[in-house]
C-alpha cells in the first residue's frame, strides 16, 4: 500500500496493482505480496534498517498536537495519524493472518488494509504512537520482501512528516537501497512502469537508471516520485519531470 490514493480513486484509470493488506497507504490499498525486482539482500541486513527509520519517526512524532495528528498525509485521504496506524498493522501482520483477512474480507484488499488501520488506531493519537513504538524492534511481516517493509516505512515515514515540515536526513546507504528496489518493481507499488522511458539520476549518491529524458534530484525526491507522491516533483530537476509528474497525477 505504497501508492498514494485509495483503489476506488485510481478506477477507470488504467491502474493495476496485486493484492495485499500489508502496509503503505491509502497510498494504495492494494498490494502485492510477491517479491519483486532490486539487489537479492538477505532479510538479517535489512531489519536494522527499518528499525532505525521506525524508531527516528517515532521520536519525530513525540511531540505533535493534537491538531498536527489529524494533518492530511501524502496518501489521499488518510491523517498522518491513520498513516502511522497503518505502519503499525503492516509490523503485526504475519501472512497467515494477512490470508485470514483477505478471506474475512472476501479479496477486497482495500477493505483489509481499512480494517488493520482501524485495529491499530487506538483511542487517542498518544496511544497510536504507543503502538508504533512496540513495533519499533518487530520482524513480523506480510508476504512481503524485507526490502519492500523497507521502502514502506521510508515512504509512509515522508507521508507524514513533509506536511507536517519534518525534515529527516535519511543514510543514503539505505535510501539507495529503496531506490534499487523500486526501480524495478510493479509488485509492490507501481513504480518501474512509472519511470518507464525516463534517465533517473540521483545528485547526492549513486543511484542512476534507465534512458530517455533526465530527472534528477536527491535520491529521497526520486523515491517518492517513483512511488507516485507528486509533491516531490517539485523536488526533481530535467526534462523528464514532467513527465513523470503527469504519470504521478493520473496513476
Amino acid at each position: 500500500m505504497t501508492d498514494p490514493e485509495p483503489r476506488a480513486a485510481r478506477s477507470g484509470r488504467g491502474s493495476s496493482k496485486g493484492p495485499s493488506g500489508g502496509p503503505a497507504g491509502r497510498p494504495s490499498r492494494g498490494q502485492s505480496g510477491g517479491p519483486s525486482g532490486g539487489p537479492a539482500r538477505g532479510t538479517t541486513g535489512v531489519w536494522p534498517l527499518i528499525r532505525a527509520e521506525r524508531t527516528a519517526l517515532a521520536a519525530d512524532l513525540a511531540d505533535l498536537t493534537d491538531e498536527q495528528w489529524t494533518t492530511p498525509s501524502l496518501c489521499t485521504g488518510l491523517t498522518v495519524r491513520e498513516v502511522l496506524a497503518h505502519l503499525t498493522a503492516g509490523a503485526s501482520l504475519n501472512s497467515v493472518r494477512w490470508l485470514a483477512g483477505v478471506i474475512r474480507c472476501r479479496f477486497d484488499f482495500d477493505k483489509q488494509v481499512a480494517m488493520r488501520l482501524a485495529e491499530q488506531l487506538g483511542a487517542t493519537p498518544s496511544e497510536t504512537l504507543d503502538r508504533f513504538r512496540r513495533v519499533v524492534p518487530s520482524t513480523t511481516k506480510p508476504p512481503l520482501p524485507a526490502l519492500a517493509m523497507l521502502g514502506e516505512t521510508i515512504v509512509h515515514g515522508q507521508d507524514i512528516r513533509r506536511p507536517l515540515g519534518i525534515a529527516r536526513d535519511h543514510p543514503i546507504e539505505t535510501v539507495t537501497q529503496v531506490a534499487e528496489y523500486y526501480r524495478g518493481s510493479d509488485m509492490v507499488v507501481l513504480a518501474k512502469g512509472r519511470i518507464d522511458g525516463l534517465r533517473l539520476t540521483a545528485t547526492d549518491g549513486p543511484f542512476t537508471t534507465g534512458a530517455g529524458p533526465l530527472v534528477s534530484g536527491s535520491t529521497l525526491a526520486l523515491v517518492m516520485a517513483m512511488t507516485g507522491r507528486v509533491a516531490y516533483c517539485d523536488d526533481l530537476q530535467g526534462d523528464g519531470v514532467e513527465l513523470l509528474r503527469g504519470r504521478c497525477e493520473t496513476a
